[in-house]
């Protein structure tokens, strides 16, 4: 899984908008680029203009999606077997479209078909560069590709906060547990229902279902979720 937005997404008529980060290099790529201009600006009441450099990743193109990482996220993912087969599921810090109740929610997909190096790797065509092929990147530097989209609706079903908060505090599927997250390994952070105190920091959390069929059930599911 992966958060990485700074201001609040908004969820405009239903659908969860994904806000890149701002960025001022590795990227050719604007806000109006990607048709996300008046939107940044209305979000950030200015402070980021629609011309400015985003950091488009993941990117979302042609039905698939390209996710880079490096340094320690890479060599967590790489530490924890991350590769072709597995699925990211990304999620972000969302404002609620009528009370503007901050909450996180999952808002795409990547079932991963590659594990490439840009430096080596080819990507073939795509609409707009990848910012993991722009500019200096640790030597780890890594592209996933395969399979993805992202969620047209707000579905109750992919918000990770539980209702009323707090925001850290995830209503989780009652597998999770025993399969466990890394990052969460002490037990005082598994609360009763089914809750889950999620870390302050961090970007990728892994969970190894292996074989579980209820595990597997509402991954299928989640991903019947986003498609929808």
């Amino acid at each position: 899984m992966l958060a990485s937005y700074v201001y609040r997404p908004p969820i405009i008529e239903g659908r969860p908008i994904s806000l890149p980060i701002p960025t001022r290099r590795r990227s050719i790529t604007t806000y109006d680029h990607l048709g996300l201009g008046e939107i940044v600006e209305r979000v950030t009441r200015g402070k980021i203009a629609r011309d400015h450099l985003c950091h488009e990743d993941p990117m979302f193109t042609r039905g698939q999606c390209l996710f880079g990482q490096c340094g320690a996220a890479q060599s967590h993912l790489r530490n924890m077997g991350v590769g072709a087969g597995d699925v990211f599921l990304f999620f972000g810090l969302f404002a609620d479209e009528q009370s503007g109740e901050r909450h996180h929610r999952i808002f795409g997909y990547l079932r991963v078909d590659d594990v490439i190096s840009p430096s080596t790797g080819e990507l073939g065509e795509l609409d707009r560069p990848h910012p993991h092929t722009l500019g200096e990147w640790n030597e780890n530097n890594t592209i996933y590709r395969g399979a993805g989209e992202v969620a047209r609706k707000d579905h109750e079903t992919l918000r990770l906060t539980q209702p009323g908060g707090p925001l850290r505090h995830w209503a989780v599927p009652d597998w999770l547990r025993a399969a466990g997250l890394s990052f969460h390994g002490k037990p005082e952070r598994w609360l009763a229902d089914n809750r889950l105190e999620v870390v302050a920091r961090g970007q990728e959390f892994v969970a190894d279902i292996g074989d579980d069929a209820a595990a597997r059930d509402w991954l299928d599911q989640t991903l019947e979720t986003i498609r929808l």
